[in-house]
């Protein structure tokens, strides 16, 4: 009962967390070698990200677990919320805060089933009418919006879409793909509040400096709680 307690306060923690977080960060295989992944993790925390998700395309579950448990308690202590990609029921295995699946993984009822019903649910989405579409989702990804080796299936959706989506959609939306230093000003004026980064980071000399950058550039430490995360009790 006490352990369950924890865990119920810790999922609150992090969906307040996820309500106000602006910049949103991978630690990916994909660009870290895993004998790295601790010393990103190290400067992730240092630059001050909001939210880190692992992602581990190729590797297998024991690996990934593995990853996520040698990370975890350096996000943890930092009060920063730990995603996983994929698979859902390594965030009862790991103790993570919550998973990322996309839109051919699995229903998200079979997501949060197998995550935990405190678990943060975040949905990949490519266009409007899916984004819109996104139900029983504490966040969605919006993009790509510029093309990006990570989502090689998928076109760049472009700018266009960013405001009206905003205004349709109440959760907290993380407009995702191929966003760097060089374009987060044209993402913003076209009417994001909350972005994804991965390449920009993770190729980074100085991955904490590069947060700090990006976080001065987003205009504010949090963001307010416009985008809410709550839900019904």
């Amino acid at each position: 009962m006490q352990l369950e307690r924890r865990r119920r306060h810790a999922a609150g923690i992090a969906l307040n967390t996820l309500a106000t977080a602006r910049l949103y960060g991978l630690l990916d295989l994909g660009y870290v070698a895993k004998a790295d992944a601790v010393a990103v993790a190290h400067g992730m925390v240092e630059g001050g990200i909001h939210v880190v998700q692992v992602r581990a395309k190729g590797f297998d579950v024991d690996s990934i677990a593995r990853l996520v448990d040698s990370v975890l308690p350096i996000f943890r202590s930092a009060g920063i919320p730990l995603i996983v990609n994929d698979h859902p029921a390594l965030v009862r295995a790991t103790g993570a805060d919550g998973v990322h699946i996309g839109q051919d993984d699995m229903p998200v009822e079979e997501a949060r089933r197998l995550a935990g019903a405190d678990a943060l649910i975040g949905l990949s989405t490519h266009s409007p009418d899916q984004a819109r579409a996104a139900q029983g989702v504490d966040y969605i990804g919006f993009g790509p919006l510029f093309s990006t080796p990570t989502k090689p299936d998928y076109p760049a959706i472009g700018l266009q879409d960013i405001a009206a989506v905003h205004r349709d959609v109440s959760i907290p939306i993380f407009c995702i793909g191929g966003i760097k230093q060089g374009n987060l000003d044209s993402v913003l004026s076209a009417g994001a509040r909350r972005v994804v980064v991965v390449s920009g980071i993770l190729e980074s000399s100085d991955i904490r400096g590069t947060i700090r950058d990006l976080l001065a550039r987003l205009g504010s430490e949090k963001a307010d709680a416009e985008g809410s995360t709550s839900r019904p009790d």
